[in-house]
């Protein structure tokens, strides 16, 4: 018995020719950063972090002023000789030392006006107020024979309705002692103040800081 050998057809792969265009493409060794470059760096992030909130939390501001309460004692107007204006006010003022050094006020000055004329003034002596602390100061404002003719058709009308509209300004000033200096602070705010001449008392008070410019 005889056996056939089966051919099988076999093609050879085409060769690349030299003049086929070949692209090579190099890739360089990554280098990690050096570990005291990193460090360094943020090193100094930290450090501009810490500065600015230095700065935010130690610059100087003016101390914070309240009026927490104003109490009308008495109230009386006289029609002889002349149409003068006696009341009397207890006032009581908050001060508060927002910075993280003491406070030293020299003088704490509260005055007291009716359509926009001062009718008197009242001056407290100073004081030391610690960081980040508050302190009330008592003061007590005395008018007696006030003069109020330019005023007094108005005054009239307020009476008669029972009701007088006083404006009150307090001013403190002072130094805040920063380490070895010494750095000048001021604090102001007014005060419009509904005072009610039946029982003597205070129905309404607006209070606003004033910017110091």
């Amino acid at each position: 018995m005889t056996s056939k050998a089966s051919s099988v057809p076999y093609t050879s792969l085409p060769s690349i020719p030299d003049s086929y265009p070949q692209n090579v493409i190099v890739l360089s060794y990554y280098h990690r950063p050096p570990n005291h470059i990193l460090r360094r760096c943020l090193l100094f992030t930290t450090a501009i972090l810490l500065l600015s909130s230095s700065v935010y939390l130690l610059y100087p501001s003016d101390p914070a002023i309240q009026l927490s309460r104003i109490k009308l004692n008495h109230i009386r107007v006289n029609s002889s000789p002349e149409l003068t204006l006696d009341a009397s006010f207890s006032l009581t003022i908050k001060v508060e030392n927002r910075d993280f050094f003491s406070l030293y006020y020299d003088s704490l000055v509260v005055s007291v006006g009716y359509r926009g004329r001062e009718l008197g003034f009242v001056n407290s002596k100073g004081g030391k107020i610690r960081a980040r602390r508050s302190s009330y100061v008592d003061a007590r404002l005395d008018l007696n024979g006030l003069e109020v003719i330019k005023d007094v058709f108005y005054l009239i009308q307020d009476l008669a309705r029972g009701v007088i509209l006083f404006d009150t300004d307090t001013q403190v000033e002072g130094d805040l002692g920063l380490l070895l200096f010494k750095i000048p602070i001021n604090g102001r705010v007014s005060c419009q103040v509904l005072v009610n001449t039946n029982n003597q008392t205070v129905e309404h008070q607006d209070c606003y800081p004033q910017v110091r410019l």
